[in-house]
């Protein structure tokens, strides 16, 4: 984690690793314990580290590798999600409800139920996402 401070806003950065079980859900765990120490409201901070926990996972679970930054503003905070490929093929498809590529072992673990990106939305009061083989860019902001 990388944190950065000035009269404005709180920088904070995330590097999240490709298939890390054991380490997934920490980047969230972690944002949501600091949104509680500098006392945002309870409810943006359950939208946030759901938001922040869904992106996380699905860089674990679907992706090369990636990170998440978060900015936490007077009235909003923005969480960017990115990842290094292989990207979403069919983006309207993974925006439903039940609609995953997880592969079997990853369903073995808990995983992969295909609400990842509905969630997300379902919390955001602004989502975009945009894919390419690159990699796959999430910008969300949840206002308060």
């Amino acid at each position: 984690m990388d944190k950065h401070q000035d009269d404005s806003k709180i920088n904070l950065e995330y590097d999240i690793i490709r298939n890390d079980f054991k380490r997934a859900g920490e980047a969230s765990s972690d944002i949501k314990s600091i949104l509680k120490k500098i006392g945002i409201d309870s409810k943006v901070v359950r939208k946030v580290a759901i938001v922040t926990y869904e992106a996380e996972m699905n860089i674990v679970i679907h992706s090369y590798g990636g990170n998440i930054k978060v900015t936490i503003k007077s009235n909003n905070i923005i969480i960017e999600a990115y990842d290094r490929g292989p990207g979403i093929e069919n983006i309207p498809l993974a925006m439903k409800e039940g609609y995953s590529t997880a592969t079997n072992e990853v369903r073995e673990l808990g995983f992969g139920a295909g609400m990842g990106l509905p969630n997300i939305n379902k919390c955001a009061d602004d989502f975009k996402i945009k894919s390419t083989p690159e990699g796959t860019r999430l910008l969300i902001t949840i206002n308060f």
